[in-house]
């Protein structure tokens, strides 16, 4: 079974190497970014919002996994949004 994890650590490992957070400006749309969902205790879920989606996981995915998470690709049932469920092994 997974450890607990904190969409906070996750967050940390993006930043500290330089991902910036996603912005969503009313007038231009959203600022390209990660953007981090914590789904129960032990699972956080990651978004790229803007364009370069693909891009932006895989980068995410890489960078993660590197500091020793366990990430997993998938997609929102229906066709919907890309994300990353990232959790501690």
């Amino acid at each position: 079974m997974p450890q607990r994890i904190r969409a906070a650590d996750v967050d940390a490992v993006l930043a500290y190497n330089g991902y910036e957070p996603s912005e969503h400006d009313p007038a231009s749309g959203w600022i390209p970014g990660y953007r981090i969902a914590q789904h129960g205790p032990r699972k956080v879920n990651v978004f790229h919002d803007g364009p370069g989606e693909q891009a932006g996981l895989e980068a995410y995915r890489l960078e993660l996994q590197a500091a020793g998470f366990c990430v997993v690709s998938d997609q929102q049932q229906g066709g919907g949004r890309r994300r990353l469920h990232v959790t501690r092994p």
